[in-house]
């Protein structure tokens, strides 16, 4: 037994040999996917002093306190930020001083827009409290609810994603992605006061804009007409704007690059839009007709489905 193991292991251990994506092996200047995702909870614990606090431990002075989360968390900032420059263009032929000064430029330019970042997630608080009539109090939307557990992932990712730090920013909303069905790229640009309704399903794509006072329920697509194109199509415009005030209920599709949802609009359920909608129109879908048929495959009867008139 104990030569067949030595087997395996050499030949699992040749196999590494290859020089390929999935070889690498350089653990000391690797980016750390459970470091990225720690890092994003010591951030979220700013966003929300006193919400997310480790319990286990007295604290006297705050202030204090709050210095040494603050401290700790750009401590850890700055080392992913420094091993995830390897991977930009820009910096890749850099030496580790360089690279040094560089994560320390760019860690401190991101904890700079926390304050920014807690404006836009108040608001998103607000409109999820102000629009769900099944919130009974705030903390609960932000101790339980996804939606704003995945939009403040983004607000946070999408601030590394301006200063062009790499992996970082899809780690951490890819994270969310895991932990609540909801799918946001971190390159999308969204307004305030955010409000996603259920969540699951949901995917917004990385060129999408999102207006102000704007809500999305379930299985709502945000997303590209075609990928065929691959890598071809990286920086290119491919997804919707949705301007402000708009509502978009469960299982709409709306894509495209040039496809601008009007501001005010709102549309209804199961939609599939590829063509710009002008400011203040309802879409729906009438009339859909369900089949029914017995084991024999015949039509036993046939019925339409209605929209309700008094969605809005």
């Amino acid at each position: 037994m104990e030569k067949k193991i030595h087997a395996v292991v050499t030949k699992i251990l040749e196999d590494y040999k290859k020089e390929r994506s999935i070889d690498k092996l350089d653990l000391a200047n690797q980016p750390q996917k459970e470091g990225i995702i720690q890092l994003l909870h010591k951030i979220i614990r700013l966003v929300y002093p006193g919400y997310f606090r480790d319990s286990g431990y007295k604290v006297y002075n705050l202030d204090n306190d709050y210095a040494v989360q603050i401290d700790d968390a750009i401590f850890h900032m700055n080392k992913q930020v420094n091993r995830a420059l390897r991977y930009h263009a820009q910096y890749r032929d850099l030496d580790d001083g360089e690279l040094e000064k560089i994560s320390q430029k760019l860690t401190i330019s991101f904890f700079n827009q926390i304050p920014k970042i807690r404006e836009y997630v108040e608001g998103d608080l607000e409109a999820a409290y102000d629009g769900d009539p099944a919130a009974y109090f705030r903390e609960e939307i932000i101790l339980a609810y996804p939606g704003l557990f995945a939009i403040t992932v983004n607000r946070i990712a999408h601030e590394l994603f301006l200063l062009e730090v790499p992996l970082l920013p899809r780690i951490m909303t890819e994270h969310a992605h895991w932990q609540t069905g909801i799918d946001i790229h971190p390159g999308a640009t969204i307004g305030k006061n955010f409000f996603i309704d259920h969540g699951t399903g949901i995917v917004v794509g990385e060129t999408t804009v999102i207006g102000d006072n704007v809500k999305i329920y379930q299985g709502v697509t945000l997303g590209a007409l075609s990928t065929k194109g691959g890598q071809k199509l990286q920086g290119k415009r491919r997804h919707p704007t949705i301007e402000d005030d708009v509502v978009i209920y469960s299982g709409a599709s709306i894509l495209g690059g040039e496809t601008v949802i009007g501001k005010g609009s709102v549309i209804g359920s199961n939609a599939f839009i590829t063509k710009s909608i002008e400011a203040g129109t309802r879409v729906s879908i009438r009339n859909q007709e369900l089949i029914f048929k017995n084991r024999d495959s015949n039509i036993v009867r046939k019925t339409e489905l209605e929209q309700d008139d008094n969605w809005q």
